[in-house]
């Protein structure tokens, strides 16, 4: 089965939470992985998402130490969407 990994980055304005994390994320620009396998047997090239990984920490935060971790699509998206409602 054919893979891909496409990247993309997000930014928070605000420091934030997502579940299953044991701190606040601090505001930033945040790289994610989506990882995708193609879906065979269908007339048209599809792809279907297997994995979600943001990296941590924030891309322009000076840091030892960085480590990639998964993540939900639903729960990145609605700490997105929290943070966009802010004031």
């Amino acid at each position: 089965m054919t893979r891909r990994t496409t990247q993309t980055s997000v930014r928070f304005s605000s420091a934030f939470d997502l579940p299953g994390f044991d701190q606040r994320q601090p505001a930033g620009d945040y790289r994610v992985d989506f990882d995708e396998e193609q879906i065979e047997g269908t007339s048209r090239l599809a792809w279907r998402r297997v994995g979600t990984f943001i990296h941590l920490p924030a891309i322009a935060t000076q840091a030892s130490i960085r480590q990639t971790v998964p993540i939900k699509p639903a729960d990145l998206d609605a700490a997105l969407q929290k943070d966009q409602q802010k004031p």
